[in-house]
């Protein structure tokens, strides 16, 4: 605590002493009060501006003190001035009180208390950023609720001073008119009691959810006012619309269907979108085959003088679209059929908000829907640089149609997907150049995740080039070239394919948003509110479309919440969780993650101690010869609550699982350090880290005791 805090605190402190030192409360009391009215009385006759100045100090006073007493004096108030200058003084000071009382605990207390308890805080400061105005208030509507503590309290949060007093201003005048007016009469009151009656507290809670009730109200018109011009069908098809059949259209649909919901699912491509045929499936197919490609690369590892990979590129295709038809089924129309789906092929567009025109060729229907859920999906984001438009690029998309390898391979960015299917073809054999703009990649990740993926990559053959920047494509020779920009400088890169993986964009186009005026984010997806409800409150959007996450977990975990609130909303809707949101980068090494990281809890200003656990200590790794990576774990300062995981290694996908169970039940390392691990397997890198982190908190002085205790017994 700084010097000016502690003068302060012990001013303050030394103050409410005294009351109670002193005694000071008898003079707040209802009995001392009615005797001394005559007297109190003839004073405010002979010098009614030093009473009335007086009794305005007094009462800020110990309103900022939070000293019992305000009551009574309000009462006092109004048996001396009456009631209107009485109500006036009293709204002022009491006002000016609280908010004295409010920058005392905020500049005492609220940096120390958001500094500790800040992440458990967070969905209270966003709330109070969000709506403080209107929840403070409530408050000052209800007398039930201290109001003291109410001062106090808001001094901890994030809410401005300036609101913090006019709200209070107006929350607090009627209750001070009922004590102000009880006051005029103060000769037939026994006791504070008779003034808040069970009938008045009613009263007074009615009061307090009347802005409640009045927003809701509000909310309604606005969400008719949003309708204004479109005509709402009596009666409805469906239901509910999906448009898009990939992760997050699945599981609404899937959803809908099991709660008896009549839901029709559209396509325009094919069943399971891109997680199925463009992405994450044939991704992971020709990734483990590029690793059973590299084992002849790292032979001696494993105690062979050689290992023969010999392959046919085509075959490796072919395996990729095997294992995509082995796992097509799961996301047929034949298995949503039976579930119950109705699911058409075709291209949706918005007729009204209510409203979808399916166009199949010639063939042109139009179903009517009481919710619409926008599952369309993204696809690869193509940036404008000069010349591309005349290169034959390969994308995530098109990618699985090639039959040859490509020789020299380009590859820009440095993302994800980029490092992913740079390692892949450099352990084919081709001959690949990364590209990234940034100072490195994976630039999400941790700095030191970072470093062992790029050297990874190097190690299989890639030639990473980061802070180098994409000028533009053209020919050379007869070769292809790009022009790239480092340091000031221009270098032409010769290629026979690039690959471009510099992020999504969602798929919006022929959807009829602009007739409907759904606003979009830059990145193209749907603006969407915490309930995942667009513009108009009936149509809904989640998955790759809506963001902020684009992964397939995300957009399942999304469709569940689109789709209950679409079908249920009208009862009761729910805010999306993003709360514990895992991921994985499929390199080798892998990088998973949970929470924050590093970079981005000093980003936040989160206080954190961090806990790393080598994997090259681990049994299993080093039997494995897998003994590269870590398990880093960022907990709240002086506690093992878990706010974030990276895991660098071989199946660090898997590994992190753990963690993300620990973080959505609460659980802290201390639970992690006391649930049993097979032995070995790579799992256990989980519990060392936990024991890490025990290691590191161990009561030395009490084992100095102990220590003493064993010498005696010896």
């Amino acid at each position: 605590m700084s010097i000016k805090k502690g003068l302060l605190f012990t001013a303050l402190a030394a103050l409410i002493a005294c009351y109670f030192v002193f005694d000071l409360g008898q003079y707040f009391s209802l009995d001392y009060i009615k005797q001394q009215q005559s007297a109190f009385d003839a004073l405010y006759q002979d010098n009614p501006a030093l009473i009335l100045g007086g009794f305005f100090g007094l009462y800020v006073l110990v309103t900022a003190l939070s000293l019992p007493g305000a009551a009574i004096m309000t009462l006092a108030a109004g048996a001396l001035f009456g009631f209107w200058i009485a109500l006036v003084m009293v709204s002022f000071a009491s006002s000016a009180g609280a908010t004295l009382a409010f920058l005392a605990s905020r500049f005492l207390f609220h940096d120390a208390v958001q500094s500790r308890f800040g992440e458990r805080l967070k969905k209270l400061n966003e709330g109070v950023k969000k709506e403080g105005a209107f929840y403070l208030f409530t408050l000052r509507l209800v007398p039930v609720v201290p109001f003291f503590i109410i001062n106090l309290v808001m001094g901890l949060t994030p809410i401005k001073a300036r609101t913090f007093y006019w709200v209070s201003q107006v929350g607090m005048l009627a209750g001070t008119a009922v004590y102000v007016n009880a006051g005029t009469q103060l000769g037939q009151i026994d006791s504070l009691k008779g003034l808040l009656s069970v009938e008045l507290i009613g009263a007074f809670v009615l009061l307090g959810i009347f802005p409640w009730i009045a927003k809701g109200i509000m909310a309604r018109v606005q969400a008719r006012k949003v309708y204004k011009g479109w005509k709402k069908p009596k009666q409805f098809d469906r239901n509910l619309i999906v448009i898009g059949a990939g992760a997050a259209g699945l599981v609404s649909a899937y959803i809908a269907a099991t709660v008896k919901a009549k839901v029709t699912l559209i396509e325009k491509h094919k069943m399971g979108g891109d997680c199925l045929n463009t992405g994450c499936v044939p991704s992971k197919a020709l990734i483990k085959s590029a690793r059973v490609a590299f084992n002849d690369k790292q032979a001696e590892k494993y105690g062979f003088e050689a290992i023969n990979s010999r392959f046919r590129f085509s075959s490796m295709m072919e395996r990729v679209q095997q294992v995509i038809e082995k796992i097509e089924p799961h996301d047929s129309v034949e298995r949503y059929s039976e579930l119950g789906v109705d699911c058409r092929q075709g291209e949706a567009r918005f007729l009204s908000p209510w409203e979808v025109e399916i166009r199949n060729g010639d063939h042109v229907e139009t179903l009517t829907a009481r919710s619409i859920i926008i599952a369309s999906g993204a696809r690869p984001f193509v940036p404008p640089i000069p010349g591309i438009e005349d290169i034959d690029i390969l994308t995530s998309d098109n990618l699985w149609q090639i039959e040859e390898q490509p020789k020299r391979l380009l590859v820009l960015g440095g993302g994800p997907i980029g490092c992913e299917l740079a390692q892949t073809f450099a352990r084919l054999g081709s001959e690949v150049t990364q590209i990234e703009m940034l100072p490195r990649l994976m630039i999400r990740e941790d700095a030191e995740a970072s470093e062992i993926v790029t050297r990874s990559l190097k190690e299989s053959g890639v030639h990473v080039l980061t802070n180098h920047k994409a000028v533009r494509f053209s020919e050379e020779n007869s070769e292809k070239v790009l022009l790239v920009e480092h340091d000031g400088k221009e270098t032409a890169l010769p290629f026979d394919q690039v690959l471009v993986a510099v992020g999504r964009k969602a798929n919006t186009d022929g959807l009829g948003l602009d007739a409907l005026q759904l606003p979009t984010e830059t990145n193209g997806t749907i603006q969407t509110n915490d309930r995942l409800q667009s513009r108009y409150p009936n149509i809904y959007a989640c998955g790759d479309v809506a963001g902020p996450y684009q992964f397939t977990h995300t957009a399942a975990h999304q469709a569940w919440y689109a789709s209950v609130n679409a079908l249920f909303g009208f009862l009761k809707s729910f805010k999306v969780d993003y709360r514990v949101i895992p991921w994985c980068t499929f390199t080798d090494p892998e990088v998973a993650r949970v929470g924050v990281n590093e970079q981005e809890a000093d980003e936040q200003g989160i206080e954190y101690d961090i806990t790393r656990y080598g994997i090259d200590d681990l049994d299993r790794a080093i039997a494995d010869s897998a003994d590269l990576g870590y398990v880093k774990v960022l907990t709240a300062k002086g506690s093992d609550k878990i706010l974030g995981v990276t895991i660098v290694g071989q199946h660090a996908g898997e590994l992190i699982s753990e963690y993300v169970l620990a973080m959505k039940h609460g659980l802290g390392l201390n639970k992690i350090l006391g649930t049993i691990h097979i032995y070995p397997t790579m799992a256990e890198a989980n519990k060392f880290a936990a024991g890490e982190w025990k290691k590191a908190r161990k009561p030395e002085g009490l084992l100095r005791w102990v220590e003493r205790i064993h010498n005696v017994r010896r």
